[in-house]
Parts: C-alpha cells; structure tokens; sequence
C-alpha cells in the first residue's frame, strides 16, 4: 500500500512540474492521507495514537521542501497538564510575509465511543499533507506555513480555556516573536470532507479574507459549497484574529442529519468525499496566488 501511495505522489509530483510549476491538489491523494491518519484510531492529545500520528506526519513530511518545525508544550487542562505538539512545516518564499493554512490532528476524548474523527481531526490532516505535498516543487512570492495544531478539542466543555490549546500557545508564541507582524492571513480549515460540503460564512473570520475566498470560489464554479447565511463558530482562527491577525476558518459544521455524525462514532471515512477535499484545496491554491 505504501508504495502504491509513494508511486501516486510521484506521479503527482511529476504532473505539478509539467503544469509549469503550477501546484496540482488531488483529492484523491487527500483522503488516502486522511485514511492512513485514520487508521491510528482515536487520536486524543497526550496519547499513544496521537504520538504515532506525528511520527507518520514526519515520515510524510521529511522528502518534501520543507522545514519541520516542533513546537512542545504543556498544556493545562481539567485533567492536568497534556504533553502537545504542533507541527509546522515551513516552505520558504521571498517576500519576507507569510501565509499559512492551518488545521487540527488531534480527535476529541470520548469514554466509551470509538471516535476516530475522519472529518474532525481527521480531514484536516490529511488536508495539510497534500498541500505540502502540492506546494513542495512550486516557487513561492511569500513563505507558506502549514501548521497542524494539536489539542483543538475541549477535554471538558470547550470555552476560551477548555480547547484550541495548540492554536492558543502559537498565537501567543507568533505575537510575541515578530512573526505575526509578517503574517499577510490564516486560514484554517476544519471538517472539510464530507460529502455534502457546505462551508460555514463565518462571521468572526476577517471580512477581506472571507470576500476573497468566496470570490475565488466563484471564480471557480464552486460557489454552491460556501454558504452565504451568516455564522459564528469558536474554532483555531480565534486566538490569532485575538491577537490582531487576519484569519478565516473554513468548517462545514452540518455533517450528518441535523450534525448527527460530530462528535460521534459515525465519524468514520465513508462518510468522506475526495472531491470535497480537492474543492477545498483547487480554491485555496487559488487564493494563495492573489495574497
């Protein structure tokens, strides 16, 4: 399976140079991402799983053109401080501003249930491999980090202390080291593979952002996938929007009947869509070309 996997990349990676070093998103490559991230089974923060999750980003990462960063903390949460990671791979541009495309890996503690989280926690991660895997042969104006955040969930009851610890921890980090005065935009997806893709028109999220990325997606003949009703939803964009950056989050958060698959053992791949993933990933590419 691996090197039929290995054989797929190549090829893709092959198919970007020949497009005039245009990067290329598959979907198809997305979720086979989002398949092996799966497998781990559920990936709270702090656990085995989780631990062999980042070992599998890694590997993924280490041929590409890239630096890996590891950001470690602790974190303090109800059940006492939770060893974290969030994984950031850098691809370098010219400009001296940077763009990042951010997600979630980690899956949300459920006693009892078998959450695997295939489109919440799941999804985004094989989301950020892709896209490194499409940006890792293409000249970039800006640099381009994607990041992968750990401890998104809430152990308890989510709020402004109970989950996004690793997006909290970075925001900080980022304001207080000089790069978030480099930082053009964030976009943070989450939850984008479900087959009926509809992405929330987030309200918290920087309007100039927002009016870009519909726009782009209109542009495209997508716009049926990004709703137009007005929402607002608590997820990683937050604490940089907080800390003065522009950040968008792109979530579809009706997944299932009335949401009846969130948070649930229903969570599981086929519930997923290639094509979601690459109608996420083609307006994205876009939208990092006009920043």
């Amino acid at each position: 399976m691996r090197r039929a996997a290995g054989v797929l990349l190549a090829a893709l990676s092959a198919a970007s140079l020949a497009a005039g070093q245009h990067p290329v998103f598959s979907g198809t490559a997305a979720l086979e991402f989002t398949r092996k991230a799966v497998a781990f089974g559920p990936r709270p923060s702090g656990s085995a799983a989780i631990r062999k999750l980042q070992a599998y980003i890694h590997a993924e990462l280490k041929p590409l053109h890239c630096e890996v960063i590891d950001d470690n903390f602790r974190a303090s949460t109800p059940f006492g401080p939770i060893p974290m990671q969030n994984i950031i791979a850098r691809f370098r541009g010219a400009s001296g501003r940077v763009v990042a495309v951010t997600g979630h890996y980690d899956t949300k503690v459920m006693p009892g249930i078998n959450f695997v989280g295939a489109n919440d926690g799941g999804s985004s991660t094989g989301f950020l491999l892709e896209m490194a895997r499409a940006l890792s042969h293409t000249p970039h104006k800006d640099d381009i980090w994607l990041v992968w955040f750990d401890g998104e969930e809430a152990f308890v009851r989510f709020s402004e202390t109970d989950g996004t610890y690793g997006s909290r921890r970075l925001a900080s980090q980022w304001l207080s080291d000089g790069t978030l005065a480099k930082l053009k935009a964030l976009i943070n997806v989450d939850m984008i593979g479900d087959r009926d893709l509809g992405l929330l028109n987030e309200q918290e999220s920087t309007e100039w952002l927002r009016r870009l990325v519909w726009d782009s997606a209109s542009k495209l003949g997508l716009s049926k996938h990004f709703l137009t009703e007005p929402n607002s939803i608590l997820d990683d964009h937050i604490p940089f929007l907080k800390a003065g950056a522009s950040a968008l989050d792109l979530i579809d958060f009706d997944y299932g009947p009335n949401n009846s698959y969130w948070h649930t053992a229903q969570d599981t791949m086929d519930k997923l869509s290639a094509q979601s993933l690459a109608i996420v990933g083609r307006v994205l590419l876009a939208v990092i070309g006009q920043l």
